[in-house]
């Protein structure tokens, strides 16, 4: 599957801000009154499991995205990438071929 230059940039930029917003929000919920009473409350783990589940799949958006750019920048230097349709998948080669055909 290839994902485009902008796909994977967008990609890579969500997983940047996961690292800025999580630990931030994890930070402010820490010290947040409601989190703590002889030890942690409903209110803090329930947090604390959305600021993990969302820091998590941050990450593997993110992760997605680096690679998508490191292979567009392979390509791109190679010179073997060919533009990606802005409409959908390349067709497979045997669509390509029956097409040819079908022109004489």
């Amino acid at each position: 599957m290839r994902i485009g230059r902008a796909t994977s940039a967008f990609l890579l930029l969500f997983g940047i801000w996961t690292w800025f917003l999580w630990p931030n929000f994890l930070r402010n919920i820490w010290a947040d009154d409601r989190s703590w009473n002889d030890g942690p409350t409903a209110f803090f783990l329930v947090h604390l499991a959305l600021t993990a589940v969302s820091f998590a799949a941050g990450n593997a958006i993110g992760w997605i995205g680096l690679k998508g750019v490191r292979a567009n920048r392979a390509n791109r230097a190679d010179g073997t990438a060919a533009p990606a349709p802005a409409d959908g998948p390349a067709p497979s080669d045997a669509a390509a071929e029956a097409r040819a055909g079908a022109r004489g």
